[in-house]
């Protein structure tokens, strides 16, 4: 994806020798039927060799491998792709991202410790219903009580939703939006099981039926989480497109061998010229991807200027012709390709499913618009 340093390939090997060990694609399918989708002890030794601390400031008790946090998640998120991996990668290290940098030292003493250790599970809730699937739509409403705060709305899919003991809760009120940390046995919050199309991630729908939160839950100030969302979506979207690129590349390399073994009319299938231009086209498909995904880590990571247009271009790109090469994928396989037997729909599952989370192909490239259009008024 980006230049490596020493410590880079070094950790990146060390994830992907045990992603091998621990997640065989077979592995894989017999987590799909489970509960939870993973075990604990699994990622409890993801914890250890640092899945979850990676962008979480030392001073809060992270640190990364090359002080660039983002980018070295983005390669943990890659051999995800690769092994179409179970976790609560996203969830886990948004959360933990976010008590480092906004929040207080209890919530930083309690649950970002238990989050880096891989003792427990966190999941931001931020995506609503239709038709407040907008991205940046946010009406749950959090509206001032004595000494708290009052939550009232829904929040659907929420990944890792399930698992997850306590809740990134991004909500709105008359200031602008907040943030609040609210444990999953909170009075008056329902959480309730969503299906899943990809195999090992799960989701679920919150409802806040009059949820009241003390005022210690929130993370940050009240009414100005505005840039900490910005910030956070950015830093979300740019995990999504490691991990799609990296299912990519299984996909890709899969069916180009596949196709040299493959024997149609007496000859290799990847010797027909049509095959060649599907091939070519996927090959340009991949390398894009890669390109954008490794520069919207880089800008996540220094925070530019220009962030936010750099992740959702990836998002438009990376959404729209990793699905096509997926496809292509599969047809290329031909009847083989379409059975559950095979382990190609794993990895078309999980494109399809991180394409159209935290923004679909489509809203991010309104967001693009509406972001140069605003410096053109300004």
């Amino acid at each position: 994806m980006f230049p490596r340093t020493a410590d880079q390939l070094l950790f990146e090997e060390t994830t992907q020798k045990f992603l091998d060990a621990e997640c065989s694609l077979d592995t894989v399918r017999d987590l799909g039927s489970t509960s939870s989708g993973f075990e604990a002890a699994y990622w409890k030794r993801g914890a250890e060799l640092g899945w979850t601390s990676l962008v979480v400031p030392e001073s809060a008790g992270g640190g990364s491998v090359s002080d660039q946090g983002v980018k070295d998640l983005a390669l943990v998120a890659y051999q995800f792709g690769m092994h179409a991996a179970p976790g609560p990668l996203l969830g886990s290290n948004v959360v933990a991202a976010a008590l480092g940098r906004w929040g207080s030292a209890e919530q930083q003493a309690d649950t970002l410790s238990a989050l880096v250790s891989g003792e427990e599970i966190g999941a931001w809730a931020l995506a609503e219903n239709p038709p407040n699937d907008t991205l940046g739509t946010i009406v749950l409403r959090a509206t001032p009580t004595d000494g708290g705060y009052l939550l009232a709305g829904s929040k659907s899919p929420v990944e890792s939703g399930v698992e997850a003991k306590n809740f990134l809760v991004t909500a709105t009120g008359d200031s602008g939006l907040s943030q609040f940390l609210v444990p999953a046995d909170t009075p008056g919050l329902r959480v309730i099981r969503l299906n899943s199309l990809d195999m090992t991630k799960r989701f679920a729908h919150l409802e806040f039926d009059g949820v009241q939160v003390l005022a210690s839950t929130l993370v940050g100030q009240a009414g100005s989480a505005d840039q900490a969302v910005d910030w956070l979506t950015d830093l979300a979207v740019a995990i999504q497109l490691a991990e799609m690129c990296g299912a990519m590349r299984w996909a890709f390399d899969t069916t180009l061998e596949w196709s040299f073994n493959r024997y149609s009319f007496g000859r290799p299938l990847a010797s027909y010229q049509e095959i060649k231009h599907r091939f070519a086209d996927m090959k340009m498909w991949l390398e894009a991807s890669l390109a954008v995904a490794a520069q919207a880590a880089d800008a996540v990571d220094r925070d530019t200027p220009d962030r936010s247009d750099i992740v959702s271009a990836g998002k438009f790109y990376v959404g729209r012709y990793g699905l096509e090469l997926l496809q292509d994928c599969v047809q290329m396989h031909g009847g083989i390709g379409i059975t559950f037997d095979h382990h190609l729909h794993m990895f078309l599952r999980r494109v399809s499913t991180d394409s159209m989370l935290f923004g679909t192909p489509g809203q991010h490239a309104a967001r693009l618009t509406d972001l140069h259009a605003a410096r053109e008024v300004a």
